[in-house]
């Protein structure tokens, strides 16, 4: 949601911003903008895409070695030129960028206001420029003195970026609640919302935590807290690597992140399970083997397509581990006062380690003394480095703003901590593991295989591409597939779809069923597949479209339903991880023929970082 780029050093800076805005725009906007230092301070900005704005500037002198640029979804203000990032102070000398949101500014701004400040947009950013300036034109302070004092004042979170027409050497960044990462080369810097934009100059990056301000010039970086106390940055090296940003041949990155998918569940899995031993060995966790054997209960917070991993992960721990888990929405779960004890283990599923109301969830969670555990998929960000412990997905970035491969490291991860915690707790044979296992190596081969009912689903797609609601239907594990499902139609096609568990149809969406109404099920052949036949046969009855997800070699439904997409045979355990790639198939080639814009969604962020 929202991304920033900046650069100071001896490269002309326009180019890098530019192609740093390109490799953001999957988190999601609406604006975008520029501002650059030329012997004076300039600013461009532009509703719409970032080719618009690249159109908007072609024909001017965009010259300068340090500058910063922002794409923008809107929070406060419409999508507009004006409410477009950077913003300026009253006296143009300062300019900034912001993600996040200042939740006192409608305060500030009545105070500013009564001071004679005048206002040029709607948005709460504008406030915080100003509020620098008027700290600076009543005390005196120097920049980033007065830039710290006015974060004190504020409420809410925030990544900022500040230039200065009269500090041409320095640029000023600072989070709380947002994330931000610094790049670090040779007489050059080079800030961003994430590693995207920065991996093609430098693989030495300092991430900012929260409350920290950085100082950045062309030779040297100082890193303060808001206390005004000297920090020592822990500069890391990137596990990035360019062509992992780049289509690849595909025509959309959630194609490409599709078909990824046998390698980033094998990576998920290298090092961390031994089949013939019958051993899962997570080195993130290990240090809390006894806390495991001795907890009462598992909560797992997470939002959208992460929350349907954790239901997928609820079934399997509780089958194989025997621990009872409850799976919460983190937006929910932070404004309750949730029973939480020493003896629970809260586990905080998210693809980017940013989602605001994860962390807030956290946080909350931690105050009550419960153990946290994190899964992410990006090294160095905030949720990893709040938690007590935890496991990386290493699916490799994610550019789509539709979750695909997040979505099957995350089943992948639960799956072996559900392994390992049922390992370390005695609730499953040696015998029994080895045979899972097995059979769990063998998926990323089974993923491949259901790939190749591309073609086949691609022509289902071509009968329903025009349909306006779907319903999609599992019993068990595949009742959180049935929901992803969903999800991924709405997200990129802006079909209305709804996924149930299959038994609940009976109970109020049976009233929907006409022969207008395309209903997919998951009747893989496993302990509810009798139940499922019969549900399919109710809809059938009723003259609904069938589409449904069998097992290879299935003729009883291929015999009712009017389509059949057919996945290798697994253990039912395994089935959600197979089940979901001919939805996310079905999704996109839907999606493609409406002609919506797969990798950026409208209204829709990759990473949602504020609330």
């Amino acid at each position: 949601m929202c991304g920033i780029v900046g650069y100071i050093g001896f490269r002309d800076a326009y180019p890098i911003i530019i192609k740093g805005l390109h490799r953001l725009e999957y988190r999601g906007y609406d604006s975008a903008g520029i501002s650059l230092f030329d012997k004076e301070l300039k600013v461009y900005k532009k509703a719409g895409k970032v080719s618009d704005l690249e159109s908007f500037v072609k024909d001017i002198d965009l010259g300068g070695t340090m500058g910063m640029g922002h794409t923008r979804w809107a929070t406060h203000g419409a999508p507009s030129d004006r409410n477009s990032h950077p913003h300026s102070s009253g006296d143009r000398k300062l300019t900034i960028i912001h993600n996040g949101i200042i939740e006192n500014y409608g305060i500030i701004k009545e105070t500013l206001i009564s001071k004679g400040h005048v206002f040029k947009s709607d948005t709460d950013t504008e406030v915080l420029i100003h509020l620098v300036e008027d700290i600076q034109n009543e005390t005196g302070l120097d920049l980033r003195e007065a830039v710290r004092v006015a974060l004190t004042k504020v409420i809410g979170a925030y990544a900022i970026v500040i230039m200065s027409a009269e500090e041409p050497d320095l640029l000023i960044a600072a989070r709380k609640g947002s994330p931000m990462v610094i790049g670090v080369g040779k007489g050059e810097y080079f800030i961003a919302s994430d590693a995207t934009p920065i991996v093609e100059y430098t693989k030495n990056v300092i991430y900012l935590n929260d409350n920290e301000v950085a100082y950045i010039c062309r030779e040297n970086l100082l890193i303060k807290n808001i206390d005004n106390t000297v920090q020592t940055p822990y500069i890391q090296e990137l596990d990035l690597k360019l062509e992992m940003l780049e289509k690849g041949g595909y025509d959309h990155f959630m194609l490409k992140e599709i078909y990824e998918q046998p390698r980033s569940i094998r990576d998920c899995m290298r090092g961390r399970i031994y089949p013939q031993q019958g051993k899962v060995q997570l080195g993130g966790i290990k240090e809390y083997t006894e806390k495991l054997k001795n907890i009462d209960r598992i909560i797992i917070v997470a939002c959208g397509t992460s929350w349907h991993a954790g239901l997928v992960g609820e079934y399997l721990i509780e089958e194989y581990a025997r621990v009872p888990v409850e799976v919460e929405y983190a937006s929910e779960f932070r404004y309750r006062n949730p029973i939480i004890t020493e003896k629970d283990l809260v586990i905080a599923i998210s693809q980017s380690g940013e989602t605001a109301d994860t962390m807030a969830a956290i946080e909350l969670a931690k105050e009550k003394g419960a153990t946290i555990f994190g899964i992410c998929n990006v090294v160095g960000a905030s949720i990893p480095r709040t938690t007590h412990a935890g496991v990386y997905t290493h699916a490799g970035p994610e550019i789509g703003v539709a979750s695909t491969k997040a979505f099957t490291a995350q089943v992948t991860v639960l799956t072996l901590m559900a392994f390992y915690i049922a390992q370390q707790r005695g609730t499953i044979t040696q015998s029994k593991l080895v045979e899972h296992l097995t059979e769990l190596n063998n998926i990323p081969e089974l993923v491949e295989k259901a790939l190749k009912s591309n073609d086949h689903i691609k022509k289902i797609a071509a009968k329903f591409k025009d349909s306006a609601n779907c319903l999609f239907l599992g019993r068990g594990s595949s009742f959180p597939v049935a929901l992803e499902g969903a999800l991924k139609l709405k997200e990129i096609s802006y079909i209305h779809a709804e996924g149930y568990p299959a038994a609940e149809m009976k109970h109020g969406p049976i009233a929907l069923i006409d022969d207008d109404m395309p209903v997919v099920f998951i009747a893989t052949k496993d302990s509810s597949y009798e139940k499922v036949i019969s549900n399919i046969q109710e809809v059938k009855a009723r003259k609904g479209h069938v589409i449904a997800i069998v097992t290879e070699g299935d003729t009883e439904v291929k015999g009712m339903a009017d389509f059949v997409i057919e996945i290798p045979q697994t253990d039912e355990a395994f089935v959600p991880l197979l089940a979901t790639i001919p939805l996310q198939l079905l999704a996109y080639h839907i999606a493609v023929m409406r002609g919506c814009n797969v990798d950026q969604p409208r209204n829709l962020a990759k990473s949602v970082t504020v609330e």
